[in-house]
């Protein structure tokens, strides 16, 4: 079957930041697809960006938060069927590395909150949720 270009599937980061305390940044979306879910900042994988470099982009961009020890966690493939989206989420884990956590993105993001991977609420945005799903436990990057 012929799609066209708004049909295929877009890359998607997330990535899982760790505080010294092995608490993980996430945030309460706004706005878009997923509006009311949490996950950790992330978003579109740019042309000609490497995966760790869209990784530190978003993170600052959007919670003014700078990383480090960034790894590859795992995929997901990420049909959301009432917006007509098709995502692959590629998850990463990273250390905190600097700066004040803050909204950035006030019209994408309503608030940032340190939480342990075993209390995430239930409201998951979907990539995070499917991951969940596949992974089970999350430990941070270099433990």
């Amino acid at each position: 079957m012929m799609r066209n270009e708004k049909q295929r599937p877009r890359i998607g980061i997330g990535v899982y930041i760790f505080n010294d305390n092995d608490e993980i940044l996430i945030g309460e979306r706004l706005g878009s697809h997923g509006e009311g879910t949490w996950c950790p900042p992330g978003g579109h994988l740019e042309f000609g960006e490497t995966l760790e470099e869209c990784a530190a982009r978003e993170s600052l961009e959007e919670s003014g938060v700078k990383i480090k020890d960034i790894c590859f966690a795992g995929l997901t493939n990420d049909i959301f069927t009432v917006e007509n989206k098709h995502y692959v989420t590629v998850h990463l884990t990273a250390r905190f590395a600097g700066g004040t956590v803050e909204l950035k993105e006030p019209d994408k993001w309503i608030r940032w909150n340190w939480i342990k991977w075993e209390n995430f609420p239930k409201n998951l945005f979907l990539p995070v949720a499917n991951f969940r799903k596949q992974i089970g436990v999350l430990a941070a990057p270099g433990r």
